[in-house]
Order: C-alpha cells, then structure tokens, then sequence
C-alpha cells in the first residue's frame, strides 16, 4: 500500500482547491493511503473526509518554529512513498526534503524546490495588459491559454494518475446538512461580503444597494466568520429590504458549504467562499475588484458566473493577491460595478 503526503498550509481557499488532487488520488489508487498537513484552523474543511486517513495539523501561530520540528519528526516517522508538497514557501519546502520520502514532488517556486525529487514550474497567466504591481516575482509568463490552480495542481500528481484534474470536492455530513435545514425552507440567496484583502473586497455600501433590489420573494443570508460579523452588521443595519439573515460566525465551514449548496444564487468576493461553492457545485457569482479570473482561481461550478467592471483600468490587477487599500485611492475597479450586473445573475 502506497502512503501519500500532500501539504497546503496556505489560506482556507488555497485547502479546498487542493482537495482536487485528494479526489484524483483515490480514483487512481484506491488501496492507498493519504494524508493532508494543514495549519491549524483549517483542519474543519477537512472533517470526515472519506479518502483521508489522517489530517496533521501544524500550529504556525505559537511556537511555529518549535511546532515545524515537531512536524517534520512525525513526518518522517510516517515514511511516505510521496510528499506533494501544494504550498509555495521555505517551511513546508523544509518538511518536504527532511520527510525522507521516496519520492518528494513540489513547485519550482518553492524557495527549497532544488532538492525535491521533481519540481514542477507553477505559471501564473499574464494578460496583454497588466498593472503596475504585476512583478516577474509575481507571476511567471509564457502560458499561452490561462490555467486554474486545479490544473497547476494536477501537474504535480500527472505521472502517476493522469493530465485531467479532479474538482475541488467539500463532504459535509448530514448533521451539516441538518444544521442549516431549518434555513431552506423557501427560496434563498447567500452573501458572503468579507474578503482578508481589502482590494478583492466588495465594498459593504455596494452590497447593500445591490440587497435592496433583490426581489422580496427570496432570502438574504449573510456568511462569514466571526470576524466578519461587525461588516454582515453593517450592511444589514443600512438596507432597507426585510428578511435579512446575518449568520456570520454561527456555522462552520462545512454548514456553510451545505447551505450555499441548495440556494437559488451565492454571492462572493474573489475569496474563500467562492471555493466552498465550487466543493460542493452550488451556483454562485463571483465578484472581481483588483484581481482577474485569469489568474487561475475563478469559480469551478456548473452554474457560474463572473461579474466585474465592463471597461478596462490601466491599473487593474493591481497586484496577484490583492491590497490592503487601492494603490490609487479611488477602488474604481469595485465602484464602477453595477448593481444590475449582479441582479442578472439572478
């Protein structure tokens, strides 16, 4: 039997994508065994998942160094056959060459990269035109046609399974599902405003014109973590339209991805969200400010929809991640969006 390590101690969205190659995985090699190292926090989206036999966890907050020791000890006692190593930074590059694995595979912008057993080149898409915050250290051109994280993904694992890449793929379990039922009982929309960067961030003025036109026959329910829940505050308190949820911070990743899964419509940021509906292919618009879908991190269901300025910006993408405030001061790229482009999807 196999044993397989993929790590991805990166952002909440960053895990789901990464689920993508969990699903390849088990499709080819059933018989083998799999885990996936995440940071601590993270370790929820992965709760009951049905082809992992262990989620390790390392905690980055407090003792992070101690803890990184800690890990690649127990890492190298477990003896994998193969570390895939998703994550792009020197931690991780440290616990994929010090696992002792017989195989160790990881992107070439991994700073450790030259002492994995196969490094694959990670190409982010540039488009014609690019902003000024678009670096060579940000992006690397040369793609012709722009590739999704899931296929940069699958290029790690293309030698033993195949050139297709697998959905990003969430389980919640029926206590989730049971946990929101009492959520659905007639038709619904989902918001989810909040963003950690500013600049892939709707801003709380433009969902709140945007709800007050939303048809009174549906349900608004805002999603968040707890930290969000003074922003879903906000924007509930100066809408003028009734029938406005604000859940933010009451439900898990899981619950959450089990009550964007039956609504009519998902409202998102360029942001975790958006990969919670592609997990479980709920329908979702995703909204763009600074950053384009181009890049490769757009959403992945059936039914999707991108909504962003009609005209072009000479400064926008701005950057490949976003900002904590617009370069320019003006945020034209959020506030040029129109309140119609978002009802249409609807």
């Amino acid at each position: 039997m196999q044993k397989f390590l993929v790590i991805q101690t990166a952002f909440i969205g960053d895990v789901v994508l990464a689920t993508g190659i969990l699903e390849k995985l088990h499709g080819h090699l059933p018989e083998a065994q799999i885990d996936f190292l995440v940071r601590k926090g993270n370790e929820a989206l992965l709760a009951a998942h049905p082809f992992l036999h262990e989620v390790l966890v390392w905690d980055k907050k407090e003792g992070k160094l101690r803890n990184l020791w800690k890990m690649g000890l127990k890492i190298r006692h477990k003896k994998y056959d193969k570390v895939i190593n998703v994550q792009r930074f020197a931690a991780t590059g440290l616990l994929t060459v010090f696992s002792g694995a017989k195989e160790t595979i990881g992107f070439d912008k991994n700073p450790l990269s030259r002492f994995f057993s196969k490094r694959i080149p990670h190409v982010v898409s540039v488009p014609a035109s690019i902003g000024p915050g678009i670096t060579a250290a940000s992006v690397t051109p040369g793609h012709p046609v722009p590739r999704h994280e899931i296929e940069r993904n699958q290029e790690l694992i293309r030698d033993f399974t195949d050139a297709a890449p697998a959905r990003p793929r969430l389980y919640p379990s029926q206590q989730d599902y049971n946990r929101v039922g009492e959520y659905k009982s007639s038709p619904y929309i989902t918001i989810s405003p909040a963003s950690v960067w500013f600049t892939k961030q709707y801003p709380k003025d433009k969902w709140t014109g945007f709800i007050n036109k939303v048809p009174a026959s549906y349900k608004i329910y805002l999603l968040g973590a707890p930290s969000d829940s003074s922003l879903c505050e906000e924007i509930s308190t100066k809408a003028t339209r009734p029938g406005i949820t604000i859940l933010s911070g009451q439900l898990s990743f899981l619950q959450s991805a089990a009550l964007m899964k039956d609504a009519v419509m998902n409202y998102v940021n360029d942001s975790a969200p958006m990969h919670f509906a592609s997990a479980v292919n709920a329908p979702v618009t995703a909204v763009y400010c600074s950053t384009i879908p181009s890049f490769g991190f757009g959403p992945l269901s059936d039914k999707k929809f991108i909504v962003e300025i009609k005209e072009p910006l000479d400064c926008r993408p701005c950057g490949l991640h976003g900002y904590k405030a617009c370069p320019r001061g003006h945020f034209k790229c959020a506030y040029k969006i129109e309140d119609d482009q978002l009802l249409q999807t609807l």
